[in-house]
Parts: structure tokens; sequence; C-alpha cells
């Protein structure tokens, strides 16, 4: 490991940054009943980067607050895409849901050699994406390699 891949605890510290830009994806997805790669379009790449990047200064934070934030800045509106209350099982937390978005695009980086934040803007406007957060099917939990050779070869086996 170089002097650039600090740890935090048991995984890189960029990965927990990433996971936790992930999570607030979901929640102001979740906030607001957008899709998430409408919520991706709408806080651009470059404040999706900024997020990334103090992601530990926002982790620190109130999630709520730092949601509304960006709702805010970003200007997003009320959406209609309500997986949440179409959700008939046990509802995946916006953590569970960061987890498995962090996973894919650390898996598309690795595999594609893209940098994180192509790989997020990949994941999320992929096929993929739709097949996650349907809260109804088992694909948010299928195992992380099974969610990255969905996206890698376009189909679900």
């Amino acid at each position: 490991m170089n002097s650039t891949e600090q740890t935090a605890g048991r995984e890189p510290k960029k990965d927990n940054d990433l996971f936790f830009t992930c999570s607030l994806i979901e929640f102001i997805a979740r906030r607001t009943k957008n899709r998430r790669c409408d919520v991706v379009e709408k806080l651009g790449k470059a404040r999706i980067a900024r997020i990334y990047e103090l992601a530990d200064v926002y982790h620190s934070d109130n999630i709520d607050d730092v949601c509304e934030e960006f709702i805010c800045e970003a200007e997003i509106t009320e959406g209609d895409f309500d997986n949440v209350s179409e959700c008939r099982y046990a509802l995946p937390s916006c953590w569970d849901i960061g987890k498995v978005y962090k996973r894919l695009i650390l898996g598309i980086s690795r595999e594609c050699g893209m940098d994180i934040p192509d790989a997020l803007q990949e994941a999320y406007h992929s096929f993929v994406s739709g097949k996650i957060d349907d809260y109804n099917s088992s694909f948010y939990y299928d195992a992380p390699q099974n969610i990255l050779n969905a996206y890698l070869y376009q189909e679900i086996e």
C-alpha cells in the first residue's frame, strides 16, 4: 500500500468515501422520490467529485442536513419514483444499497480501467442500476461479482 492509500478500518479510505457518496445518493433519491440515475444527473460530476473528496467531513455531519444541503444546491425536485413504498419485503437501508453500488463501482473501475467518478457515472446509468433499485427482487443482495458480471456482460444470468 502506498502513502496515498490510507486506510480507515478494514478498507482503503477512498473506498469508504465512495461508500458514503453512494449512500448519500441513495438517501437523496429516497427523500426526493427520484431514480438514482436522475439524482446523479442533477448532482453533476463536479458536485459528486466534491462529495467523494470531502466524504470524511460530510460523514461527520447529520446525514439529513447533508442530504438537504445537496437537494437545495442541485435544485433536485420531487419525483414520482417511490421504490421504498412499493417494497413488499424488508427494506434495505441506504447504507446497504450504498455498499452494493460501492462494490459495483470499484469493480467497474478495476475491470474497465476507469477512474472512480467515471465508473460511478457508468454504474448509475446502466441497466444494472434499475435492477438494484427493485427492492422486490433479489438482485441487490446477489453476490457482488454477479452484479458486476451483469454490468460487464449486459445480462443477468
